[in-house]
């Protein structure tokens, strides 16, 4: 094992993924067991998502699944990745966030991103259009404020108001600027685009402001990692991904994730093929051996001190597989010990 690997820590996010011939609750209850089988693992954090309206996504409320991840697991760290802040109201996720940190204390991270919904009538189902995510520097600064005590009309934020909860900024672009200016933490993705992480990473530690929060930069790199026996088992764990994603891209809905031996015996029309093929390429994939090559040149091209993986696929038991080989190669304690 290269000592880069050694040093870095590795997370997860799951994304509470529904599969084909499943229901969104087993797919809520599939993210808890996996979170206690990460800390098992040893793994450092555990974080969950946010999205609506999505038939193929059933995680719509972060902090209320990292509540229920925080109390099935008694060490790892818990987290989101992330709450949308542009679809809230600042104070209210502080107070969320203030809530979680007092039940768990010490062991809940806050992640943040600038995203609102997925479609039009979502965003008008939240009360939101696209320009929000422009305010999401300013709402940013709200937030944090109401860890601070800082309130211009003498409300407080209880019982968010003194504790600390470790905020991150999920972003690619101008977010990483924002996370810069902020002194934040970033979480940076995906890893199919090389040169541009590289780019946003080197943008964030030329601009970051040492804070309250971070006295200087920290990178978590994110993103599909599949690890198995084979080169073709890694990449049949990547292939419901990959066709929901091409799906989603020309039908405008994301759908439940399909079996890949369903997926490998469709017929595709050739915008499809394409898009499909792409969601293939350029994934950290592959067996240990070819995962901890590319997991060192990443790495080393980023500086990351993080890699938090984002695998969704169809067969649980592949993905399980998956993580109990990463977590091998990587050198993870087996959840006896946190670094």
């Amino acid at each position: 094992m290269s000592s880069l690997i050694a040093s870095a820590r590795f997370s997860v996010l799951d994304r509470s993924r529904i599969r084909e011939g499943h229901t969104g609750p087993e797919a809520l209850r599939d993210t808890v067991r996996l979170a206690r089988e990460a800390e098992r693992l040893g793994y450092h954090r555990f974080w969950v998502s946010e999205h609506h309206g999505v038939p193929g996504v059933a995680g719509s409320a972060p902090t209320v699944l990292a509540a229920a991840v925080a109390g099935a697991t008694r060490t790892i760290r818990v987290g989101t990745g992330g709450v949308m802040l542009p679809n809230h109201r600042p104070l209210v996720v502080a107070e969320q966030f203030g809530v979680l940190e007092s039940l768990f204390p010490g062991r809940i991270d806050m992640g943040l991103g600038r995203s609102v919904g997925f479609t039009d009538g979502v965003r008008r189902a939240l009360g939101r259009d696209k320009d929000d995510a422009e305010d999401f520097a300013a709402q940013l600064d709200e937030l944090l404020g109401w860890f601070r005590g800082a309130s211009p009309d003498g409300v407080r934020a209880r019982p968010a108001e003194g504790l600390t909860v470790p905020p991150f900024v999920l972003a690619m672009g101008e977010g990483a600027a924002i996370a810069a200016r902020a002194g934040l933490p970033l979480v940076i993705g995906d890893l199919r685009d090389r040169d541009r992480m590289r780019r946003g990473v080197d943008r964030y530690r030329a601009r970051f402001r040492p804070s309250v929060w971070a006295d200087e930069p920290y990178v978590v790199v994110s993103g599909t990692v599949a690890v198995a026996a084979t080169p073709r088992q890694a990449r049949r764990l990547l292939v419901p991904e990959a066709w929901s994603t091409a799906y989603s891209r020309t039908h405008g809905t994301f759908p439940p994730l399909p079996p890949a031996e369903r997926v490998e015996s469709l017929a595709m029309t050739a915008r499809e093929r394409d898009l499909y093929e792409s969601g293939l390429t350029g994934q950290l994939a592959g067996t240990e051996e070819e995962v901890a090559h590319a997991l060192e040149s990443v790495l080393k091209e980023t500086g990351a001190q993080e890699v938090l993986v984002t695998t969704s696929t169809h067969d649980r038991a592949a993905l399980l597989d998956s993580y109990r080989r990463l977590a091998a190669l990587a050198g993870l304690d087996g959840g006896t010990a946190r670094r």
